[in-house]
């Protein structure tokens, strides 16, 4: 090929050498031009914005294994265990700080209940919607807390960021426990608790 190349005249000569160095810059502008104009801002998440950064339960809680649910509403009636349906979007800053008291609840209550985390963008829009279905209890608002007992009888609902003990109150009457007044008390852990028993 050099052979070849040393005896073209010179003008295809220059050629050849101007395509190697053209493929040489563009090369070059693709690795590190192409990379500032495809991402210009860093990605930000933000636990108090209404952006979405992703699955809230996984990056804000921890807790992936709420996302998806593992049963439908109707499968969990079927089961006839207490239910807690948590109605929210990836999107919105309450959700997004509400989680982490949802997760908490699945860390006591979740072996003998089931907990359906179900984004409301996902609820299928009809005309009318059987009891089965978490459409059903959606009043438009997020987060929306439903807990059902075990025959399927809502015995909570309600929006907004609920307290963990206002939940905890209403698992108690559900799985007919003692009182928060007459038993141990379940408080949260400080961040700084939490980050010690992770490193060690």
């Amino acid at each position: 090929m050099t052979f070849f190349r040393s005896h073209l005249p010179l003008s295809i000569q220059q050629f050849f050498r101007w395509r190697v160095f053209a493929g040489v810059l563009l090369s070059l502008f693709l690795t590190f031009g192409g990379v500032i104009w495809v991402h210009p801002l860093p990605a930000i998440a933000g636990l108090n914005d209404d952006r979405y950064d992703g699955d809230i339960f996984a990056l804000y809680a921890g807790n992936g294994s709420l996302v998806p649910p593992r049963y439908t509403l109707e499968q969990a009636f079927q089961r006839q265990r207490p239910t807690l349906l948590v109605l929210y979007a990836d999107d919105s800053s309450d959700c997004k700080q509400y989680s982490t008291i949802v997760s908490q609840l699945q860390a006591f209550y979740g072996r003998a209940a089931d907990f359906l985390a179900v984004r409301v963008d996902s609820l299928p829009i009809q005309e009318r919607y059987t009891p089965t279905e978490p459409s059903f209890y959606y009043k438009g608002v997020v987060p929306q807390t439903v807990l059902f007992d075990s025959t399927g009888k809502a015995v909570l609902n309600q929006a907004g960021i609920l307290p963990f003990e206002q939940v905890d109150d209403a698992f108690r009457e559900v799985f007919d426990l003692l009182p928060r007044s007459e038993s141990v008390e379940l408080k949260r852990r400080s961040v700084n608790e939490i980050s010690t028993e992770l490193a060690r």
